[in-house]
C-alpha cells in the first residue's frame, strides 16, 4: 500500500451510516470508478488479503479486538477473490448493480465455493466470521482467543493464492 488518504469526518460519518466498513466501502468504489479488470480486481483482494493478515497478527497481542477485524478482513477479501476467479455472475452482478458487497453476499460465496473447494472453506469462514462478529463487534477476544483461529485464516489465504495462481 502506497498511501494514506485522512477523510473529512462528514464523509467518514456518512459512510458509517451506510452500516459499512469505511475501508471496505472506499476500496469497492475505487475499483469499481477505475473499471479494474477481473485479474486485475482479484490481484487487488489478494494483495489486501495478505495486507490484512499481517496487520492482524501485529495487533494479537496489541489489539485483539482490532487484530480480530484484520483476520476477518483477509477471508473478506480471499472470498471476494474467489467469486472473480470462478466466475460466480450471480453474485457479482449483484454487487455490481448495488456498487459494494454485503455479507449475504460472502455468506452466498461460501456455500458455492464449499461445493468446489470442500468443507474446510466454510470452516474457515466460520473462525472469520467468529472474529468479526464475537472478536470485533462485540469486542470479546483475548490474545489467546485470536490465535486459536490464526490458523484457519492462514489455512484460507493459502488456499485461495494456489487457487488463483493455477491455470
Amino acid at each position: 500500500m502506497c498511501c494514506e488518504v485522512k477523510l473529512p469526518n462528514i464523509i467518514v460519518n456518512k459512510i458509517k451510516e451506510l452500516g459499512v466498513d469505511v475501508e471496505s466501502f472506499i476500496l469497492d468504489l475505487l475499483i469499481r470508478e477505475l473499471k479494474l479488470d477481473p485479474l486485475e480486481e482479484i490481484e487487488v483482494h489478494l494483495e489486501l488479503a495478505k495486507k490484512f493478515f499481517s496487520e492482524g497478527i501485529e495487533l494479537i497481542s496489541k489489539d485483539p479486538i482490532q487484530a480480530s477485524e484484520k483476520l476477518y478482513k483477509v477471508v473478506e477479501e480471499c472470498v471476494k477473490a474467489l467469486v472473480l476467479k470462478y466466475n460466480f455472475k450471480e453474485i457479482i452482478e449483484v454487487v455490481e448493480k448495488r456498487g459494494r458487497w454485503k455479507v449475504d453476499d460472502l455468506f452466498n460465496a461460501i456455500s458455492k465455493l464449499r461445493k468446489i473447494l470442500g468443507d474446510d472453506v466454510r470452516r474457515w469462514w466460520d473462525s472469520a466470521w467468529n472474529l468479526h462478529v464475537w472478536g470485533f463487534h462485540e469486542a470479546k477476544a483475548t490474545k489467546e482467543y485470536v490465535e486459536e483461529r490464526i490458523e484457519d485464516i492462514k489455512k484460507f489465504l493459502e488456499l485461495t493464492e494456489r487457487v488463483i495462481r493455477s491455470t
